[in-house]
């Protein structure tokens, strides 16, 4: 095994385990939650009345572009404070369209898109960690919402078919892939012809230090050390077939950047982007 393959499989193992434990031990541990019981059973064991969304999750949302309208929209739970801006915010989704979401965690940004494309539509969320998929599927089954669904798998082995989805959606999730490339030829296949990616990353603005640069753990996973300069992503939407693609940096969200890691200005290195492209009308998968 060759080292980068190596260190590919490491940085999907840490980023696995990472949003594991975001997705089991983010839950409140109040009476109802089972104390002193593993925290497996606590999820298991949750109810909207005490184990909602914390209050501070939402304020750390309001920070990314989410509205108060939104924040209350979904079932409680399905705001884990993830992510670096709003991609329903470009998305422009419309009543009957299929919407897939890579990286969809509790199910947030699916049960919004949920709503704009109705009950003619449907959205398809992928994740990688069990854990986030099982809490999806109970914030769906809580929230009623009967036009989503949640599927075990990488964003770099898309399980979905051929040409079949008309938007793409991702929020701070493809700089945790070690192979973006691959990434961005599963969006191109899945794509219907003319579907379009609406997504929110993080990119680079300046080389980031070696010292971040080769951390593999929890800076990659906290979604510094694996962002992508906008050159670089240009080149990688071009080579998988994307046209009209606008990669737009939001000098604003230094605001909260900078609160990632306190005292390491990690805000002159990185910031948050608007990521659109297209898929030609006339393209193969």
């Amino acid at each position: 095994m060759t080292k980068e393959k190596r260190d590919h499989d490491l940085i999907r193992h840490n980023v696995r385990s990472k949003y594991k434990e975001v997705a089991v031990k983010s839950i409140p541990l109040t009476s109802c939650c089972s104390p002193g019981a593993p925290a497996e059973s606590q999820a298991e064991n949750q109810t909207e009345s005490c184990c909602d969304t914390p209050a501070d999750f939402d304020a750390i949302s309001a920070r990314l572009g989410y509205s108060g309208e939104e924040l209350t929209a979904v079932p409680g739970g399905a705001n884990l404070g993830l992510g670096c801006g709003n991609p329903q915010a470009i998305a422009a989704l419309k009543p009957g369209e299929t919407v897939l979401d890579l990286g969809s965690g509790g199910g947030f940004d699916c049960f919004l898109a949920s709503r704009q494309v109705g009950a003619a539509g449907g959205v398809i969320g992928v994740d990688m960690t069990p854990e986030m998929i099982t809490r999806a599927r109970r914030n769906a089954e809580k929230g009623n919402f009967t036009n989503t669904d949640f599927r075990l798998g990488e964003i770099e082995h898309l399980p979905v078919r051929d040409s079949s989805v008309d938007v793409i959606i991702s929020n701070c999730v493809i700089n945790l892939s070690p192979d973006k490339q691959q990434v961005f030829h599963e969006a191109f296949r899945v794509l219907k012809p003319g579907g379009r990616l609406a997504i929110s990353d993080i990119v680079t603005t300046a080389e980031l230090p070696e010292e971040i640069r080769n951390d593999i753990n929890d800076l990659y996973s906290g979604c510094i050390s694996g962002a992508s300069s906008i050159a670089d992503l240009e080149r990688l939407l071009l080579n998988s077939g994307f046209t009209g693609i606008s990669i737009e940096p939001k000098d604003q969200s230094k605001a909260f950047i900078k609160d990632w890691v306190p005292g390491a200005a990690i805000d002159r290195y990185i910031v948050s982007a608007v990521i659109q492209a297209v898929k030609p009308s006339g393209a193969d998968s």
